[in-house]
């Protein structure tokens, strides 16, 4: 998914009630599954332009980012977030092995898909509704270190494992929505028996644990960025997890000879600047123009 170009001019003619936006809409990430577990998908990435109207509330929220699997447990998918009529849709959790089985190894289904468990050779989830990111990568099932699959990013799909190491999570996609570029929504690193995965754009998607003594690392927050997948499991007394996935952001512009918003909640960071006044909410609020 290619970085937004912001193109105003005609597009903000202001009439007596409505006023035009550019927005980027960033679900929560998926968490990484555990026991050589899938990495975490993207959460759904949206950018475009919205037509508000003034003196209307407008909902914010900012999605969270999905629980990380663990003994017998499988890893969360994320939260959607929302702004007015824009939802971006929740990253699917990457698969978790041990003797779950079954569903519990594929991994989710999400904005991006979650990476399949390595040990059962499972399916990645795929990106559902299309449109927000791509799917995860296949686990392997192949000796000797049983590599996950990686979590799909907004900027392409997970790898899949290996039999000598777990898939990396698929690429981000870069904004400048906020003034500089930035990267979101990159997919999580699979874990295996040696060799993790690596998360995508220099850690926002979080890289995943190899072995027993070695932890999978958390997505960073505000990226909608996958979780890791966990590595080899030592058991109940000594699992080895997964990790959490990154939560969403939303962000929103326009060029600031127009008036500021008349109320805002949330605590939005509010900057004007390059000729435009920006809003970016890392927690869920509201706005009226």
């Amino acid at each position: 998914m290619a970085s937004h170009v912001a193109r105003f001019g005609i597009n903000y003619a202001k009439t007596a009630a409505v006023l035009q936006i550019e927005y980027l809409v960033v679900a929560g990430g998926g968490g990484g599954g555990a026991d050589i577990g899938g990495g975490g998908g993207a959460g759904g990435f949206k950018t475009g332009f919205l037509t508000v109207s003034y003196g209307v509330p407008y909902t914010v929220t900012v999605g969270g980012g999905g629980t990380a699997g663990s003994f017998r447990n499988k890893a969360g998918n994320g939260n959607d977030s929302v702004f007015g009529s824009i939802t971006s849709t929740g990253g699917g959790g990457g698969g978790s092995g041990d003797t779950l089985g079954g569903s519990a190894m594929t991994g989710a289904n999400g904005g991006s898909g979650g990476g399949g468990n390595g040990d059962g050779g499972s399916a990645g989830g795929s990106a559902s509704p299309a449109g927000q990111g791509n799917n995860g990568g296949n686990g392997s099932g192949a000796a000797s270190n049983y590599g996950s699959g990686g979590g799909g990013g907004s900027g392409g799909a997970g790898s899949n494992g290996t039999g000598a190491s777990g898939g990396n999570g698929g690429p981000p996609t870069a904004s400048s929505i906020s003034g500089a570029a930035t990267n979101y929504a990159a997919g999580g690193g699979g874990g295996s028996y040696a060799a993790g995965g690596v998360g995508a754009a220099g850690g926002t998607g979080a890289t995943a644990g190899t072995n027993s003594n070695a932890a999978a690392t958390n997505a960073t927050a505000n990226t909608g960025s996958g979780g890791g997948g966990g590595g080899r499991d030592s058991g109940a007394s000594q699992p080895n997890n997964g990790s959490v996935g990154g939560s969403g952001i939303v962000i929103i512009r326009y060029p600031d000879t127009y008036a500021a918003a008349t109320s805002t909640t949330g605590s939005p960071t509010i900057t004007v600047a390059g000729g435009y006044r920006v809003y970016k909410w890392t927690g869920s609020g509201s706005i009226t123009f």
